[in-house]
């Protein structure tokens, strides 16, 4: 845990000026004590400075629920994701084979009131993770209805 000036883009989707503030907590994930991801979540100073959200170690209920303990209730999230090859340093530090992608998930987190309380910036291994997802379907509109 730190605190360190938000990088530009991290500032951006924080709707924080440059530079400004922010508390990082920074964090290697293993699976069966292999590293598989990497996670930077950035704070706005203003909501983090002095809370749990700057300890070190795990937090009851996860970050989500330290956000509600200081009063804010989560909404949505925004995911964005990336698929490259990894820099030496993410290559090294999660164990990559030569040739191995990774993805990157930028995923900003937001309040009820809209405003953006977390970006978590993860590096994820691209040989140990496999993307699921559903998305509804669209339903036809009833015959005779107004919609087209």
């Amino acid at each position: 845990m730190a605190t360190v000036p938000a990088p530009d883009e991290v500032a951006e989707l924080l709707a924080l000026a440059p530079d400004a503030l922010t508390v990082v907590r920074r964090r290697v994930l293993r699976a069966d004590d292999v590293p598989v991801q990497t996670s930077d979540s950035y704070y706005p100073h203003d909501i983090a400075a002095g809370t749990e959200l700057e300890t070190p170690g795990k937090l009851r209920g996860y970050t989500f629920a330290a956000l509600q303990r200081l009063g804010f209730e989560i909404d949505h999230f925004r995911d964005e994701f990336h698929v490259r090859m990894p820099t030496p340093d993410e290559a090294r530090l999660l164990r990559l084979g030569r040739g191995v992608p990774v993805m990157r998930l930028i995923r900003t987190t937001y309040a009820v009131d809209g405003r953006p309380v977390e970006v978590a910036d993860q590096i994820l291994a691209g040989d140990r993770y496999v993307l699921s997802y559903e998305v509804p379907g669209q339903r036809p509109p009833a015959p005779g209805s107004d919609d087209h």
